[in-house]
Formats: C-alpha cells, structure tokens, sequence
C-alpha cells in the first residue's frame, strides 16, 4: 500500500474511530525524555509485520505514532517526547481525559514546559516534527504503517511496528511490545493483569452482562443502506468479550476469513442481525430515535427489543477503538453501565 492508501485507511479507522519505576527529566526543547528501563534487557530485537528492531540500549527519548502507543508509555510511567493529538474524539488540549490525568500526575501536563510536543497525523505522519525531536525509538505497535512510512520512520529512529494486522493489535499486546522496547516487560507485564483484574472486578458488579450476545456496529440513518459491523479483529468488540459477552453468531460467520476489522451489512438483512445487545456508534443524539423509525434498521431484533448502548460522544468509542490500559478503567465508568442497562432490556424483553 502507498501513503494515500493508508491516509485513508487511517480515516476508515477513524471513521471507524466512527466506522523499576521510570523517571522523567526536562529536555531543552521545551518536551520531556523518558527515564527507560532496566539496562540489563538490552540489547533486544522485537520482531514485527514490517521485519525486526534491534534496540542496542534503553531508549531516553521515546516518540510515538498512531493511537495507542503514548497510552502504553504513559500508563508505564514514561513520557514521550513527542505523541500525536487526538484530532478525533479529543478535547481542547488535543488529547483525552485519561491521557491528561496520566500527564499531570507524571509532572508533564499539556500546556507546561514538560509536556510532550504533540502533532497532528490528520494529513499523515509528522514526520519533520518527529525528526526534530531527535527520538530514540519510534513506538508504533498499534498503527498502520505501510513499508514505506515505516522506512522513512526508520531513518530517523528505530521504529516498533505493529505485530501482525494493521490496526488490529490487542491493547495486551500492545502493552507488551512498549514494555519490550522500554525495557520495562514485568512492569508492562504487571500491568496487562492489574487492567484485566480492573476489568473483572467491574463486570462482577453487572451479573446481567457476562453470557449476552452482542452486535458492535456504526448507525448512520443518513446511510441507512449499509451497516459497519465490527469484527472480533477490532478492539471494540474484543472489550466486549472481555466482559464475558458474545459476537453474534450471524457477524462471527460473515467475518470468517475476513482480515477486515469490519464488514458491511446490508440493511436489507437487518433482521438477520441476530443478538441481545446492540452497541453502536451514532452520529447525534436524535439518530436513535431515527434508528427506531427506520423501516430497515428498526428491524435488528435488539433495536426492536430496546435493549441498545448507543453513543454519539467520539470521546467514549475512542476509548475502546484505541483500547489501552489507560483508556479502559475510564472506560468501565463511562460505557459499561450504559451495556448493562442494554443487557437488563434485553432480560426484560425476554426470549
């Protein structure tokens, strides 16, 4: 693929966005480097999808791409030097509410002299931006680098590539590569279990969620032909599951053999849409309501049982399409008792 292509690949993902302790010390820049971690574990070399990066020492300035990554670093205690603004679903500092806690307790809150530089990837990589950071390691194991942006990224630092689809890496994995590259993998480590525990503890308390099939989908009633239902390869529907639900049987079949993280319904067979809990994305408010009305989309049984979780605030879906250890503990306070009171609708509704 060629940069235009990812360009809009990168939108399709934002449509599908739609569709040892570490330290910190200033930098004279103005940005904050990282204090990495243990010494002992490098050199490394990580394999990924576009080869394998040899990192010969602890990296003190961290840079990162795409979404995701500057979560990993941060929720590590790491601070980059350089991250992108979250240009979809961000607030007024470009960023998100969990990412400027992590900031502000790390000493580098956005507006101060050690906060990150951030860089809009709204027309593609910064790549003079994150060149004149001077990085150590580029973090990119969520993303969708193609061979040649991962070149020209390379040329500047040693890149860390996503491990097999892109934009299809488990938040898990993610963890895990950023901790490799910091040198901080028990940390990294630690902190997969602590997130799933923090997972756990959250669906005990919604005994009505875990065993509920489910259907994660973009609504648009100005296109309301097509529905964007998302697969198990998309980190929407992977939160999902790990709340102990489960993919409609009807989606898990069409997405059998299919590397996409979504597939395209027609709203024609909206009523083979077969689950007890609808979670979508709208584009409004009022787009429910005009969901209910339609004489297609009001056909998906969990529609015409009530039993949907439906959000129009990007805030909230970026937080489980750009799944992190961060952005999920945010997440089981802001989404999870929207999907339980579906889940309740839909034992109300009955069989």
């Amino acid at each position: 693929m060629n940069g235009s292509v990812v360009r809009r690949v990168a939108a399709t993902c934002a449509a599908a966005l739609v569709l040892g302790a570490c330290t910190t010390t200033g930098v004279d820049d103005g940005a904050t480097a990282a204090g990495s971690g243990d010494d002992d574990a490098f050199p490394v070399t990580i394999e990924h999808a576009l080869g394998e990066t040899t990192l010969s020492e602890a990296p003190d300035r961290v840079a990162t791409v795409s979404w995701v990554n500057a979560d990993v670093a941060l929720a590590l205690g790491v601070v980059p030097v350089g991250m992108p603004t979250d240009d979809w679903g961000g607030n007024e500092n470009g960023s998100t509410p969990w990412k400027d806690e992590a900031l502000a307790e790390l000493g580098a809150a956005i507006g101060t002299d050690d906060a990150p530089v951030q860089y809009s990837e709204a027309d593609g990589i910064a790549y003079e931006e994150i060149a004149e950071l001077a990085p150590d390691v580029i973090l990119a194991a969520y993303s969708g680098l193609t061979e040649e942006e991962y070149d020209r990224l390379t040329d500047i630092a040693p890149v860390v590539a996503y491990p097999e689809v892109p934009f299809g890496t488990p938040w898990q994995e993610s963890t895990r590569l950023v901790g490799q590259a910091l040198g901080l993998e028990a940390e990294a480590e630690e902190l997969v279990t602590d997130t799933e525990q923090a997972v756990a503890d959250a669906v005990a308390e919604h005994p009505e969620v875990p065993g509920k099939t489910f259907v994660y989908a973009n609504l648009d009633p100005a296109t309301p032909s097509v529905v964007n239902v998302f697969t198990s390869r998309d980190n929407r529907p992977r939160f999902l599951e790990q709340l102990g639900m489960e993919q409609s049987p009807a989606v898990a079949e069409a997405a059998e053999g299919n590397d996409s993280f979504f597939v395209e319904w027609s709203a024609e067979r909206a009523d083979e849409l077969q689950s007890d809990v609808l979670v979508a994305w709208v584009p409004s408010e009022e787009a429910v309501d005009q969901v209910q009305a339609d004489p297609l989309l009001s056909q998906i049984p969990a529609v015409s049982a009530g039993a949907v979780a439906a959000t129009s605030d990007n805030t909230e879906t970026l937080a489980l399409s750009a799944a992190s250890p961060l952005s999920l503990p945010w997440a089981l306070d802001e989404v999870l008792p929207d999907i339980a009171e579906a889940a309740r609708a839909a034992e109300a509704a009955g069989p």
